[in-house]
């Protein structure tokens, strides 16, 4: 099985994950023109070999309108000088760079910042008068798919944002739609998420592995204050995924990294046994006594008995649907991709029977399931919890019987194994027989 290991011992930042993801390719040049080619406005990508602690790997630049990220502010340690700032990447003004070498150059706007980096006219007087410009996650979208990049990258670039967007704003009590992003660092942020989300397309992993994740210690500053690390929207971000501390004093997990391996991680975990067939190290910006990098090794794993992996389940009561309506919603979800959808009974405010929707899905279908969800029921909040799961390898053989070909399915792994004919055949062949299904003998 095609595996993708990612060992985030030194954390994550979305450019640390590009760059290790582009040192898997033979012709980076070639796979440089191609991001470059994708087209998001103002957004030139570039990169570098360099050494950490003596190992060389690649280190991924962002530069927007010519200039990178953590050089707008010219070395000014100027801290949230405006209460409505939203530093949504976070609350540590440009996550991406707190493993930059500058990492208390925040997005400081005013009279030391240049005017360009901001677009259009509009915006640049703007800048002239140390105003803001900000970026909604509807503004974010739209970037996004006019990007001249494929529905896969398209759709999961949002998903991330959205989930870093759902993030800030439980840290900040605000909506997705009240969080607004600081374009500048919007750009750079939407190159990283865009530029992981095409090389994996373009690496096509059946499985991707990732370590727990350390996510440094101590403090970070920010617009709102002196906060811990992990930052609340990191924290939030990594509910249900094995992270860690350490001795290091600086924000090692960002947002947009803790972001892109909630969504893309399958299992959290030691690295399976693995055949190699290419390493790739992604170089953050600042340096440690340790090498501050993220590790990719792409290999070939085998196929288990049994497997693990992470699921969305999203939950609802409801109260005030027929059974006939909960169960065409129901077959909705199936027929759209849920992995499994039932319902319990359970006893409502005033008295009132209900039940319990729930709705198993991947990752990737969450977004997808919460629409159908408010679509074709009448709850008003759906609650989403990720569940680990462990699974039996499964099979379909064909036998021949005295009835005719039967298929049967097998499942085995953790020193379990099962066989079970198909019910649909089993029905088919009672029903041509005039038999009950218990009466067949095959």
């Amino acid at each position: 099985m095609k595996t993708l290991y990612i060992d985030c011992g030194m954390g994550a930042a979305g450019d640390m994950l590009s760059a290790a993801l582009l040192e898997l390719f033979e012709d980076k040049e070639n796979v440089m023109k191609r991001l470059n080619a994708i087209g998001i406005p103002s957004v030139t990508y570039t990169y570098e070999t360099v050494a950490k602690c003596g190992i060389m790997g690649t280190q991924m630049h962002v530069l927007v309108d010519g200039v990178e990220e953590g050089e707008h502010a010219h070395g000014e340690h100027v801290h949230g000088d405006h209460e409505n700032e939203e530093y949504v990447h976070g609350e540590h003004a440009h996550e991406e760079h707190v493993h930059g070498e500058h990492e208390h150059e925040k997005h400081v706007h005013g009279e030391h910042e240049h005017e360009k980096h901001v677009h259009g006219e509009q915006a640049h007087e703007e800048h002239a008068r140390g105003e803001h410009v900000h970026t909604s996650m509807t503004d974010v979208t739209r970037i996004i798919q006019s990007l001249n990049a494929s529905a896969f990258v398209k759709e999961h670039a949002v998903a991330v944002y959205r989930l870093i967007a759902e993030a800030e704003g439980h840290a900040h009590g605000k909506t997705v739609n009240e969080i607004h992003f600081h374009e500048v660092g919007t750009m750079d942020a939407i190159a990283d998420v865009v530029a992981v989300c095409y090389l994996l397309e373009q690496l096509a992993p059946e499985r991707i592995i990732a370590s727990s994740i350390h996510v440094g210690s101590g403090h970070v500053h920010c617009a709102h204050g002196v906060l811990p690390v992990p930052a609340p929207a990191t924290a939030f971000l990594l509910k249900g995924v094995p992270m860690y501390g350490g001795e290091i004093k600086s924000e090692l997990c960002t947002p947009t990294g803790a972001a892109l391996l909630k969504h893309f991680v399958q299992l959290f975990g030691d690295m399976p046994v693995i055949t190699a067939k290419a390493v790739g190290y992604g170089m953050g910006k600042k340096d440690f006594e340790k090498a501050n990098c993220v590790r990719v090794i792409l290999g070939e794993t085998e196929k288990t008995e049994g497997t693990e992996d992470f699921v969305v389940e999203l939950t609802c009561n409801l109260d005030d649907m027929t059974p006939e309506a909960i169960g065409f919603a129901m077959d909705i979800l199936l027929e759209s991709g849920a992995l499994d959808v039932f319902t319990t009974a359970i006893g409502m405010k005033k008295n009132r029977p209900g039940v319990t929707l729930s709705v198993l899905s991947k990752s990737e279908d969450e977004a997808n399931m919460r629409d159908l969800i408010f679509k074709h029921t009448t709850t008003i909040g759906i609650r989403v919890e990720k569940c680990k799961r462990y699974t039996l390898r499964r099979k379909i053989v064909t036998e021949q019987t005295k009835y005719g070909p039967v298929r049967k399915k097998i499942t085995s792994g953790y020193d379990v194994t099962r066989e079970k004919y198909e019910y649909e055949d089993l029905a088919k062949i009672a029903k041509e027989n005039q038999v009950s299904i218990q009466e067949l003998q095959l």
